[in-house]
């Protein structure tokens, strides 16, 4: 018997052959709050005077986002951040479940909470101390037992000065747990509340307003009576943590990590 092969099938059969060989990217997985998410580009306003719905500009940037900038072609990153999540929501909500079946041997896992875990007025996302430090603990065991390498970060500073000009802390004992876990666990961790802290301090008052997601009344029909937002960064603000991200894994010389940095 007589077998005859087109050349669209040969070429079919050496295209399947390179795509099963060519090796899979890396995963960086992302878990963590409004700091860290991905945030839409537009949101849409209704006019109730005009009827008409517009596409507004939405200028807030989580540093997860930026994150693949600094990223070779060997990565992808799977931004699971999302708005107003602590620990315990994250967990509540499948999330973490979720970030976890899609991880694999080989991955990295970047976890960052704090902002509202310390939110006790907020009971749906209130983490207490111990608990938090738990869920860390189970964060970094889980990981490991799929063949990842777990990477903490304490949650990003707040822009809040006194009337001095001194940077205050906002984040209670909550960076310190994170701390405590990544000693304990010999897990790699990127103390951002330190290196935030350093940098708002050092770009003053006034200086750091330009990274945060600041509207000025009369901008936005998103928000006509403007925004002082302390808390979120606009893109230039998250740009400057992803870099401080990538720049202190660098440093520590997290294996493997370095293989995926954009040269």
């Amino acid at each position: 018997m007589k077998f005859r092969f087109s050349a669209i099938t040969i070429l079919g059969v050496l295209m399947l052959f390179f795509l099963a060989s060519a090796p899979k990217p890396v995963k960086v997985l992302m878990a963590g709050d409004s700091t860290m998410a991905d945030k839409v580009l537009y949101k849409t306003v209704f006019d109730s005077l005009t009827g008409k719905s517009y596409e507004e500009p939405f200028l807030e940037r989580g540093w997860g986002q930026l994150l693949p900038e600094l990223l070779n072609d060997k990565a992808l990153v799977k931004n699971y951040a999302r708005n107003g999540r602590s620990t315990r929501s994250f967990i509540e909500e499948g999330l973490w479940t979720e970030l976890l079946n899609n991880t694999e041997k080989g991955d990295f896992v970047i976890i960052q909470f704090g902002h509202n875990d310390e939110s006790v007025e907020k009971t749906g996302r209130y983490t207490n101390p111990a608990q938090f430090r738990l869920n860390f603990v189970a964060f970094v065991a889980e990981v490991r037992l799929k063949g990842a390498t777990p990477v903490l970060c304490t949650p990003v500073a707040r822009r809040n000065f006194d009337n001095t000009g001194r940077l205050v802390p906002t984040h209670g004992s909550y960076p310190e747990i994170i701390r405590s876990v990544a000693r304990d666990y010999r897990v790699p961790m990127i103390d951002l509340e330190k290196l935030t802290s350093e940098w708002l301090q050092h770009e003053g008052v006034e200086g750091s307003k330009k990274y945060f997601h600041k509207i000025a009344p009369g901008i936005s029909r998103l928000y006509p009576n403007g925004l002082d937002d302390n808390t979120h960064f606009n893109e230039a603000g998250a740009r400057t943590v992803a870099e401080m991200f990538v720049k202190e894994v660098a440093t520590q010389k997290i294996k493997g990590f370095e293989k995926i940095f954009k040269k």
